[in-house]
């Protein structure tokens, strides 16, 4: 049987409070185990013990009057036809021994020695008692055993099922920091008074609180920062562009321009980013058929890029952001993929695929980061970062991934409910 054959156990196994009940029954039904059996063993060595010994007394008793020719006492009888088959071959031997059989559907201690003509002479006490006594312990063992692990494990998944408790309200705080929510903190209130003993737990969740307040200055900071340098760089800028359009024609002139053009788009871009980290967007949703803003947008592009239409649809969103989440994809493929590039609508899915080298690993594996290049040649500045903040805005999800036949391929997935058809 293959691993993908073998039964699985429910996923709710995996927890920590199943794991530790589990465990806490076991051990409790070892303990439990080994409790009965030694008071058990020792009861009934003792009782039998008791009835060993009154048996051999009796049996004494009749072998005296057995060999001076008197009558046996009561329960005592040469070779009885209940006697244990090997207490009997026992006797025959000259040996004289004790076992625990029947008589007449009744416990009984059997004590037999040997007699004359290799005949066994044997006595019987009635053991009913002692059978009862052991009966009785042994429900009492098991009665008393289930007990005790019932109050056990209520109490330790009561325990158990606190500390996890935490740990799944620290787990949740962390899924929310990794989304972006930086304001959520565990606040376990063993970490607010130092003199109060802090357990693991709440060791983890004041790490996790301190780690979080330390990530959102640290972000905070880089985005007042972006914010602030975009503002300072806006206003000599817009100068700047105005003083180059006054240079006379020529080389010189074009390349000035051009450089003021890219300090004006990274200007913007930064602001854009700045806005977007302040999570201040607001969506003006509309209805809009996705093939024709794909159309749109390669037009306004400027570039050779092909537009599959595999499946038109209406979806609410906003075009404008839609727009630059295409724009800066399609930008992004020509200057960093290589052709040809195809921008695909099927549904609510849009894809731009180039055939160039593929995204870098961190890429794919992490998302776009801000100004990061790849080897001091390749690198997406903002205009990644801006798509996928864009996309979010939208309540889109944007995927890049690494084609197995090569190149590069970002898949945009936007919100969409299809049709109902009425039945006709």
């Amino acid at each position: 049987m293959t691993s993908a054959q073998r039964p699985r156990l429910p996923s709710w196994t995996a927890s920590l409070t199943w794991k530790a009940a589990a465990f806490i029954t076991v051990m409790c039904c070892a303990l439990a185990a080994l409790l009965g059996i030694l008071v058990h063993v020792s009861v009934t060595n003792q009782t039998v013990g008791q009835a060993r010994e009154r048996a051999l007394t009796l049996l004494g008793e009749a072998t005296a009057r057995y060999e001076a020719g008197g009558r046996l006492p009561p329960g005592a009888g040469v070779d009885p036809p209940d006697l244990p088959a090997a207490l009997h071959a026992l006797a025959v031997q000259g040996r004289r021994g004790t076992e625990v059989g029947r008589h007449d559907s009744r416990p009984t201690m059997w004590a037999a020695g040997p007699a004359e003509g290799g005949r066994s002479l044997a006595v019987r006490i009635d053991y009913s008692q002692g059978s009862r006594t052991i009966d009785g312990l042994d429900q009492a063992i098991l009665g008393s055993s289930v007990l005790a692990i019932g109050a056990t494990l209520l109490v330790g998944a009561f325990a158990v099922t606190r500390v996890t408790r935490r740990l799944h309200t620290t787990a949740r705080v962390a899924r929310k920091i990794s989304a972006g929510e930086l304001d959520a903190r565990v606040n376990d209130p063993r970490t607010k008074d130092p003199a109060r003993h802090q357990d693991e737990v709440a060791a983890v969740a004041g790490a996790l609180d301190s780690m979080a307040s330390s990530l959102q200055a640290r972000i905070l900071t880089e985005q007042r920062f972006t914010a602030d340098v975009a503002h300072e760089l806006r206003t000599p800028l817009t100068g700047l562009h105005a003083a180059a359009e006054l240079l006379p024609p020529g080389r010189p002139t074009e390349l000035v321009r051009d450089r003021v053009a890219a300090l004006r788009t990274l200007t913007e871009d930064l602001l854009e980013i700045s806005r977007l980290d302040a999570r201040s967007e607001r969506v003006d949703l509309d209805a809009n058929w996705l093939g024709p803003v794909a159309e749109r947008v390669v037009r306004a592009s400027g570039t050779v890029t092909e537009v599959v239409v595999v499946r038109d649809v209406c979806v609410m969103t906003d075009r404008r952001r839609l727009e630059r989440v295409l724009g800066n994809l399609v930008a992004n493929a020509h200057r960093h993929g290589g052709p040809p590039v195809v921008l695909t609508v099927n549904g609510p899915v849009i894809t731009v695929r180039d055939h160039g080298d593929g995204y870098p690993a961190y890429l794919v594996e992490h998302g776009p980061q801000r100004f990061r290049t790849e080897g001091g040649a390749k690198g997406h500045g903002l205009g990644l970062t801006i798509a996928l903040g864009q996309a979010e805005v939208l309540g889109a999800r944007l995927v890049f991934s690494a084609p197995e036949d090569g190149g590069a391929l970002a898949t945009l997935t936007l919100p969409y409910d299809e049709p109902v058809a009425w039945p006709g």
